[in-house]
């Protein structure tokens, strides 16, 4: 059986948690709608799943007992393709996952999202599809953990995060690369059940919050 299903796995997170799982003795199935973008990841534990996530992607969840979403629209995209990824697709996810026997469900969020009129309106709508995503899945009756990180950087990994909002809003900034961790950790703590779970770069271990 495949431990994991990352979806979104040639995307800024997703390829980081699929090489640290893989890293860590996992078996990866990898959803992307383009397998080149992994082309470069190698490992007799990983198979690569090619899927449309606008389309019916529900056999991807074939044998596979955990799930990571970790898919987005983009940066550069618009309101549309905000409403069919980042909410759409993960409704659909947390359905296949119900039908499929899924154990545990990890969804990559966002700060802002317990409340979407709370920031700027320009991100609104990429923070009222995540709202409704968590919501779907906190519903759904799946053991859950949702991580919501704050500003997303390409710096690396510190191994250290926090989860209370930083005084400066400046500061609300975390590494992909210490999300993926969190991820990781996520997936092998009964500790993380049930959980939301806010993450910016901080000074106390990962491991310590799982």
């Amino acid at each position: 059986m495949t431990d994991v299903l990352v979806i979104g796995a040639s995307g800024n997170v997703g390829k980081r948690v699929t090489k640290q799982l893989l890293d860590n003795q996992f078996t990866v199935k990898a959803l992307v709608r383009d397998s080149s973008k992994i082309s470069d990841l190698k490992c007799d534990g990983l198979t690569i799943c090619e899927r449309d996530l606008e389309e019916d992607f529900s056999d991807a969840f074939d044998g596979c007992n955990q799930v990571v979403f970790a898919a987005g629209s983009g940066g550069s995209t618009g309101a549309d393709k905000t409403i069919l990824i980042d909410l759409w697709a993960a409704r659909n996810a947390v359905e296949y996952a119900k039908r499929s026997g899924t154990q545990r469900f990890v969804m990559v969020s966002s700060v802002g999202a317990d409340a979407p009129d709370n920031l700027p309106s320009e991100i609104k709508p990429y923070l009222v599809a995540k709202h409704m995503a968590d919501e779907h899945l906190i519903a759904s009756g799946l053991r859950y953990t949702i991580l919501r990180p704050g500003t997303l950087l390409d710096d690396n990994g510190t191994g250290a995060v926090q989860t209370e909002m930083p005084e400066d809003r400046d500061d609300a900034v975390i590494p992909r690369e210490d999300v993926a961790t969190a991820i990781r950790y996520a997936l092998s703590s009964q500790g993380s059940d049930d959980r939301i779970i806010p993450l910016y770069s901080g000074s106390h271990a990962i491991k310590s919050f799982f």
